[in-house]
């Protein structure tokens, strides 16, 4: 099935600002790659801050996505989930060569400081993460596989807040290491019973 000219502009967009960066991205270079003709862009978007809260609402459905199927997956328990998220990007990231890291992670340190807007929608799919999160370790407090006196929210926040630091630092070790030790150190000492 292909994709309308929207959908099309966004995705191919989407891929472009992952590997380059908003700024760094010109509109025609997105509407070339997209096959789509200059005078489209403006039948869907204002301009490009329109299109770019569209491109982060895009990664935000897309990190929905990944996280129904392993953080609402209640086949499996809760700790697994999270163990299971955290190593399916890894394996991604590894298969990218450690490169690209998080979209949205990405945007929020090259836009938040920049417009209001995208401060707000950034930081919206930043507290869906954390929330993701958060109700995965309700589950597995309430199995009494992580202490009573643990702030889930506050953990959800820390672990979020960890795994960006961890993947820019994957970006310039060129190695999963990072990653490796973030997970090791949540299951390790912050998860532990």
């Amino acid at each position: 099935m292909s994709l309308n000219t929207r959908d099309r502009i966004i995705e191919t967009g989407a891929g472009i600002i992952h590997r380059k960066g908003f700024n760094h991205t010109g509109i025609q270079e997105i509407l070339t790659s997209a096959g789509v003709p200059k005078g489209s862009f403006y039948n869907y978007f204002k301009n490009k801050s329109d299109f770019g809260l569209a491109i982060v609402a895009y990664f935000s459905d897309h990190f929905t996505q990944i996280a129904s199927k392993t953080l609402a997956d209640t086949a499996i328990s809760p700790l697994n989930r999270i163990y299971q998220f955290l190593t399916v990007f890894m394996e991604h990231f590894e298969s990218q060569n450690y490169s690209g890291g998080c979209p949205i992670g990405n945007l929020a340190q090259e836009m938040g400081d920049l417009s209001p807007e995208f401060r707000t929608k950034l930081k919206e799919s930043i507290d869906m993460m954390i929330d993701a999160h958060t109700q995965v370790l309700a589950a597995a407090q309430q199995d009494g596989k992580i202490p009573k006196s643990l702030n889930i929210k506050d953990t959800a926040s820390f672990i979020v807040a960890g795994w960006h630091g961890a993947i820019i630092q994957m970006k310039l070790s060129k190695s999963l290491t990072p990653l490796k030790n973030h997970r090791n150190f949540i299951f390790d000492h912050i998860l532990k019973k």
